[in-house]
């Protein structure tokens, strides 16, 4: 074989066009049997719908729909909470441009900007679940296991600055708490955009919560006066 026919063959391609294309549909076809479930929902009540009621109006098969949910509540209650990106952590984990809460909450916000909710699906599905006990009780458990998962990244923020359980015995306890404090933050502005006109910036209204916290407690938060502490 020649070097350049194994050059040829050793150079790495990144995604086609078909790739791209087949990842568009699949979450086009997502959100249609999401927006289906959610509007089905609306007019004839949660224990009403139907698998097939929610597949004939996004027009796919029963095929289909299980592609992309287990269940029928699944596609109530939607796809899993945006995750960061791997290299999103890694700059939250090593970063030190403000404090951790600042900077979490600002990659969890980036993550839920990048997947371009369907802000009328948000609102709707929301009311859907909060009068909806075991969709409620479901999305409870669904949103503790982010917050455990944020935890632990969070947890390896601390240790990147050489806190451990050894020199902090509640380090456990503070990462839930920074994990909290921010899903707070994060939960009041999803709230007050799902409630707004489509006039309204999200990041405008991530900001008025911001000045929120710092009314409350007399500290900004997002300032690099609030970075925590390193011990090496």
């Amino acid at each position: 074989m020649s070097s350049s026919a194994a050059s040829t063959q050793s150079t790495p391609t990144g995604p086609g066009p078909d790739e791209g294309l087949r990842a568009r549909k699949r979450a086009a076809t997502q959100a249609a049997l999401e927006a289906a479930a959610i509007s089905q929902a609306s007019e004839h009540g949660y224990h009403h719908v139907t698998v097939d009621m929610i597949c004939e109006a996004a027009q796919v098969s029963q095929r289909t729909f299980f592609n992309y949910f287990a269940t029928k509540e699944a596609a109530f209650l939607g796809a899993s909470p945006p995750i960061p990106s791997e290299g999103a952590v890694k700059r939250f984990i090593t970063g030190n441009r403000g404090s951790v809460l600042a900077e979490l909450v600002l990659m969890i916000e980036s993550a839920i900007v990048a997947s371009e909710p369907d802000r009328d699906v948000l609102r709707a599905r929301r009311t859907l679940i909060e009068n909806t006990p075991e969709l409620f009780s479901s999305e409870i458990i669904r949103l503790a296991e982010l917050e455990d998962r944020l935890a632990g990244i969070v947890l390896q923020r601390f240790e990147a600055r050489g806190r451990t359980e050894a020199t902090t015995p509640d380090i456990l306890d503070e990462a839930h708490m920074v994990v909290g404090l921010a899903v707070s933050i994060l939960r009041f502005a999803m709230r007050k955009a799902s409630e707004s006109d489509y006039s309204a910036d999200p990041r405008a209204i991530l900001r008025h919560a911001i000045g929120l916290v710092e009314r409350i407690t007399g500290v900004n938060p997002f300032t690099t006066d609030a970075r925590e502490p390193r011990r090496d």
